[in-house]
């Protein structure tokens, strides 16, 4: 895949994050879960490798944050699930794995890391399991809508491209 597709495909994985952010979102608590966050980075994970989907999670947190949209706890679950998607892909060439590193990314790790995070910049003292719930019910359903969408994109160009990256 050469720079200009892979940007370009960054892009537009970037925007449906960020728009996707504003439709389709539940409350957690002092969290916001974010779905179409977690279908991004398991479709970035696969079509275009590790470090993109991890660039893709932080540039949608980071706009999402800027536009009011999101919380700080936004970087670490979608930068981990991302990373651990990206890797388990890498790993297997399943994408069942790549899921499933979503969810174990996001959902587990990402919920305890949270934890310490929420306290520190956010100023919210939280126990241990208190982002668990609503971070794995996000990256789940996230995951399979990805999955879902990267089951029907089989036959199509951008899954036939080499990516140098990946």
């Amino acid at each position: 895949m050469n720079r200009t597709l892979l940007l370009t495909t960054m892009a537009v994985f970037i925007a449906i994050g960020t728009i996707g952010s504003q439709f389709l979102w539940f409350p957690t608590g002092i969290a916001k879960a974010y779905p179409v966050q977690h279908a991004v980075n398991v479709m970035a994970a696969v079509t275009l490798g590790p470090v993109p989907a991890i660039i893709i999670a932080f540039i949608i947190g980071l706009l999402r944050n800027l536009l009011g949209l999101g919380t700080l706890l936004a970087f670490p679950g979608g930068m981990i699930g991302a990373l651990l998607a990206g890797v388990f892909y890498r790993w297997t060439k399943k994408k069942t794995l790549a899921g499933v590193g979503e969810i174990i990314g996001t959902g587990v790790v990402g919920a305890l890391l949270s934890v310490p995070y929420a306290k520190v910049l956010m100023d919210t003292p939280v126990g241990a399991l208190a982002f668990l719930p609503g971070f794995l019910v996000s990256s789940i359903t996230g995951a399979i809508i990805g999955l879902l969408i990267l089951s029907r994109l089989k036959n199509t160009s951008i899954m036939q491209q080499p990516v140098s990256n990946k």
